[in-house]
């Protein structure tokens, strides 16, 4: 009996979540945002918690279900027909590189570090700052990256040389910290990298938002 009971409930609230996710629409799935997935996982709790609670029937998970999924499809109707609510419950895309340079009060609004900056331009096949013109932050946590026109088009040439001797890029300062171990990587001391940061109008490392090394080219060097 409690085994039927286990899984009539089981059987019930699978087919309402189903029928539910059929209703609100693959942007859940695509285009999730913030707002979607925390939906999602108090949608997944209150269906488990309700399982396991001998107090709580099929009634009540149908109602659970019933009136969070049309809080959530109200909220989708509602970003639909009134424009000027899109942004306060979607969000909007945010420039974290403009112009070729970090937008470091964009990157702290989002919450966002360097590091996990890099990490979503890495996604994108950008394995260097210096190659993005423009990257934005989507309202569902990708980035999306225009790259400069010299790196966007790469010749047959450039794809040889490139095949010939494969580097990549190593940051040396992060957020005015030097990371020393990739100093020592590239067999820079910190002499060399002071002469060089002050080319860029910076007297000391903790005036340097991020500085990338790549051979074959000149260092790479955003201040605040």
């Amino acid at each position: 009996m409690v085994f039927f009971h286990i899984f009539l409930e089981l059987f019930v609230g699978y087919v309402a979540l189903f029928l539910l996710t059929k209703i609100l629409g693959k942007t859940t799935i695509t285009q999730i945002t913030t707002f979607d997935f925390i939906s999602a996982l108090v949608l997944g709790e209150l269906v488990g918690n309700a399982l396991f609670d001998e107090n709580i029937g099929v009634k009540e998970i149908l109602t659970a279900i019933f009136l969070w999924g049309s809080l959530v499809f109200a909220t989708e109707i509602i970003t639909q027909k009134f424009k000027g609510t899109r942004k306060l419950l979607e969000g909007e895309p945010s420039i974290v590189i403009r112009n070729g340079k970090i937008d470091y009060k964009v990157l702290k609004k989002n919450h966002l570090d360097i590091n996990q900056l890099q990490h979503l331009l890495r996604s994108r096949d950008v394995f260097t700052i210096r190659e993005c013109e423009f990257a934005i932050l989507e309202t569902d946590g990708t980035v999306s990256v225009l790259k400069k026109p010299n790196y966007s088009n790469p010749t047959a040439q450039d794809l040889n040389l490139k095949l010939d001797k494969v580097t990549l890029p190593v940051t040396i300062i992060l957020d005015g910290e030097l990371i020393k171990d990739n100093l020592q990587m590239i067999h820079w001391d910190e002499q060399r990298l002071l002469k060089e940061i002050k080319k860029y109008g910076a007297q000391s490392m903790e005036e340097v938002l991020y500085a990338e090394w790549l051979e074959g080219e000149a260092l790479h060097v955003q201040t605040y």
